[in-house]
């Protein structure tokens, strides 16, 4: 398994590979005003170019997660392929990103999906769920010190 920066060339498939396992996954929390959002983010150009991705490959360079970070301390995504789930993939992803922040810190905006695993890394609610534009989230922080 190899962890590194997703290539320009690459991001159509990191993009459709997180919309994906947000349907698969996320969704179902969702009305369609938060599903549509979410389209919506990922199909900003402006908003995907302001985030630094990584992506987690296998052997034959599959793609079979990816992280995103907005000026590395904010999680503005985290995604890996539902088959893969529970193999420590997101942790590698989560590790690669925690080893590149200088900031000390990582906030997160999590997904009533994503909440558990986000406690298991170790992050903490800031506040209750919040819901802007039907997209339900727990903001989350966690000290990396």
């Amino acid at each position: 398994m190899k962890i590194r920066k997703v290539e320009k060339k690459e991001m159509d498939y990191a993009l459709d590979l997180v919309w994906r396992v947000f349907l698969e996954f996320e969704a179902p929390d969702y009305t369609e005003e938060g599903i549509n959002e979410f389209k919506k983010t990922i199909d900003d150009k402006v908003w995907v170019n302001a985030r630094e991705f990584y992506g987690a490959f296998d052997e034959n360079n599959k793609m079979l997660g990816v992280i995103a970070t907005k000026d590395i301390s904010h999680i503005a995504l985290f995604f890996v392929e539902g088959e893969y789930h529970r193999q420590g993939i997101g942790k590698k992803l989560y590790e690669k990103v925690k080893e590149l922040n200088n900031q000390g810190f990582f906030t997160v905006n999590s997904s009533p999906y994503a909440h558990e695993v986000y406690k298991r890394l170790g992050f903490t609610d800031t506040d209750e769920m919040q819901e802007v534009h039907g997209l339900k989230f727990y903001p989350m922080i966690i000290s990396l010190n």
